[in-house]
């Protein structure tokens, strides 16, 4: 069946999201031309003002609509302490396991050369740009366990070890393949007061 121009176009947009397919992007797109016009109106509002009003952190590298963020705005977070996550959703894990008290940096991606990432394909000059220039004393690298985050994980202990930082590595509460955002805070929590040092 063959559907109007229109919502082909809409169908074939959602279907660019990650994990949508196209019998879901179709359910999604038919919803939205059935849905009332002020949701129509809200949800367009929504993803305009989400690209005009959220930038990257200068400092961490998160999203954030003030600059800085107001993790790295924060006086009462530890500056001397920077816990590394590969994206957003794992530092908000984090977040939500209430008993970090440091500052963050974002690298959006991991290594992954035979995907062609390279370290300047990810946020690793601004994590040595912060360490080179801001006091940091302890570097807590929380990428994930699976072969890229460990890889990334390698790679940035190698790199920060000659500024004189304490590299640690979170403990390994969490499964070997898992990623830090699908973690409950119990587990989060011993994996990092169990974080030990990378050799």
């Amino acid at each position: 069946m063959q559907y109007a121009e229109p919502i082909n176009n809409l169908i074939k947009a959602i279907s660019r999201l990650p994990g949508i397919g196209e019998k879901t992007a179709t359910r999604l797109a038919l919803y939205i031309l059935n849905a009332k016009r002020e949701y129509v109106d809200e949800l367009s509002s929504c993803l305009q003002n989400v690209k005009e009003k959220v930038a990257l952190c200068p400092v961490c590298m998160t999203f954030s609509d003030t600059d800085p963020c107001s993790i790295c705005n924060d006086a009462g977070r530890d500056p001397s302490t920077v816990c590394v996550v590969s994206d957003y959703k794992d530092m908000m894990a984090l977040e939500s396991m209430g008993g970090y008290k440091g500052r963050y940096h974002i690298l959006h991606g991991n290594l992954a050369p035979l995907k062609g990432v390279g370290p300047d394909d990810i946020r690793i000059g601004e994590l040595v740009a912060r360490v080179e220039a801001s006091g940091i004393k302890e570097v807590i690298l929380a990428t994930g366990f699976d072969a890229e985050g460990e890889a990334t994980s390698a790679y940035l202990s190698r790199l920060l070890r000659p500024y004189g930082v304490r590299v640690t590595r979170l403990a390994s509460g969490i499964p070997v393949g898992s990623f830090v955002e699908f973690m409950d805070g119990a587990t989060l929590g011993r994996a990092l007061d169990g974080r030990r040092e990378v050799l």
